[in-house]
């Protein structure tokens, strides 16, 4: 690494080390438990009690959230009670039985703490393991912790056999189709930073909750560890709840959550429209492929997401991967551990002070799909160009054709779609000199035309996507010889030297 390039990364951490708001990075955090209650009269106050008598120093405060399912034998009377004695407990009540999920979904809702756990209203699990969940969020950037009764301890009781063999049978199969290798995805015991866990659509209303989390954690690129918990399990004739069918069910979840990429709630990123495309690896990698020759040692990449571009262009001496959507923010902080050239912050394109201190710190800007959506595109280009050093390079990709617009632009709120004339007056009006703009992608052109004039949809057919993910081999190589311009235009500028 060149004497510049130390000297740069020893200076870094005053103005790039920023905490992006919502993520528990430290070494304390506030707590949301989650505890959904169904017909728990002789055990619930219990186990509600031995929650709130937790104490441990990485807990700085502690809500509990309750729903009561619809209770027929009296549970509701002693929740009550107990809520009345501790200001710490959030009690809820739904208006008929609707399951666990359900029960979550109305909880998660009112969530405000760092990290959302879920706990049984049963005496299966022990709150006293809490806190070993919730290391791993200091200490690793984790975003998910599963409590195993599995993993190795001082000591673990002998657990039913056929249950627990159901049960590793089923997370067998469920890390065949997520890649990841948990050891119990059933555990109730799981802890998930709460903005992550809020941003993700809950459709199951049953003990199918388990399946639908771990697969839509593992699609988004979750950091998911796992820590050994203890269990007290409590047979059938004692109350418990889940049996053959729940596991046949399961079953079912697995392959449904599987084949749906239904990860993201609707937001004001339009996060769920823009991962079905960063989901499309071959096209992406073409995309990283035609970008990358013009990229220098020292990058600034705008509107970087889940880092789809980023982890194609690096190692370099030093890359700055930046966005405004939180969720994308928390994942890009947890990829850049151990990587020291890899920072991240928060920046928006059209707002001067984000960029703030990166006067002349960068040889490249990358910006792709960002500047179509900024309200001023000169603030944006001014902005990029203060952060180069003279000579540095712009590398820049809008969409293109007017004639083009549609519902899908709505949807991903373009403000234009650029013609050639108009993307070369914008960068030269902002001090740049343009070295080229080329074309890219013209055999998306009637695709998209199709669906957004046309059928006037406001998202992406997974059944087009798969298509286009099997063709793009043979797609790419005929693009060039296709008659109409391409989908979007790539466009190289430099900032003149002093």
């Amino acid at each position: 690494m060149s004497t510049h390039s130390e000297k740069l990364l020893e200076l870094m951490p005053t103005w790039l080390d920023i905490p992006v708001k919502g993520d528990p990075i430290g070494t304390s955090f506030s707590l949301s438990v989650l505890m959904p209650v169904y017909n728990e009269r002789y055990l619930v106050e219990s186990s509600l009690r031995r929650l709130l008598a937790l104490k441990d120093d990485i807990i700085h405060s502690m809500e509990v959230i309750i729903v009561d399912d619809r209770s027929t034998d009296g549970s509701w009377d002693i929740l009550q009670r107990v809520a009345q004695e501790d200001e710490r407990v959030v009690l809820l009540r739904h208006e008929r039985n609707m399951g666990k999920g359900a029960a979550l979904r109305t909880a998660l809702a009112r969530a405000t703490g760092d990290i959302t756990i879920v706990h049984d209203a049963d005496l299966e699990y022990n709150p006293a393991d809490i806190p070993s969940l919730l290391r791993p969020f200091a200490t690793e950037a984790a975003d998910a912790v599963f409590g195993s009764r599995y993993l190795s301890s001082h000591y673990r009781r002998a657990l039913m056999f056929r249950h627990t063999l159901n049960n590793k049978m089923l997370t067998f199969v469920a890390n065949i189709f997520t890649d990841l290798n948990l050891s119990d995805i059933e555990t109730c015991y799981k802890a998930i930073r709460t903005p992550l866990f809020q941003s993700i659509p809950l459709r199951n209303n049953d003990f199918r909750f388990e399946i639908e989390i771990a697969f839509k954690l593992a699609k988004r690129r979750a950091r998911i560890f796992e820590a050994p918990i203890s269990y007290l399990a409590r047979s059938y004739q004692e109350g418990k709840k889940i049996g053959g069918k729940d596991a046949l069910l399961a079953l079912t979840a697995v392959l449904r959550f599987w084949l749906i990429d239904d990860i993201h709630k609707e937001d004001e990123y339009g996060s769920h429209i823009l991962v079905s495309l960063e989901k499309a690896r071959r096209f992406n990698l073409w995309m990283g492929r035609t970008l990358a020759p013009f990229l220098g040692d020292r990058v600034l990449e705008i509107g970087a997401g889940i880092g789809t571009l980023t982890s194609q262009f690096i190692p370099r001496e030093f890359y700055l991967a930046s966005d405004i959507n939180p969720s994308y923010l928390s994942y890009l902080r947890g990829y850049s551990i151990g990587k020291p050239y890899l920072r991240v912050r928060h920046i928006d394109a059209g707002v001067s002070g984000d960029f703030a201190g990166l006067e002349e710190k960068f040889d490249t800007a990358l910006m792709v799909n960002v500047l179509e959506h900024v309200p001023d595109e000169q603030v944006a280009l001014k902005n990029i160009r203060s952060s180069l050093m003279p000579g540095g390079r712009a590398v820049i990709l809008v969409p293109q054709h007017p004639a083009l617009y549609g519902t899908l632009d709505e949807a991903l709120e373009h403000r234009e779609r650029y013609t050639r004339k108009s993307l070369q007056e914008g960068l030269e009006r902002a001090g740049f000199q343009v070295e080229k703009i080329f074309d890219f992608n013209r055999f998306s052109v009637p695709g998209w035309w199709l669906n957004g004039k046309i059928l006037r949809r406001k998202t992406f057919s997974r059944v087009q996507l798969k298509v286009l993910q099997i063709t793009i081999p043979v797609l790419r190589r005929m693009d060039g010889a296709l008659p109409w311009g391409g989908l979007s235009l790539i466009a190289v500028a430099t900032k003149p030297q002093a």
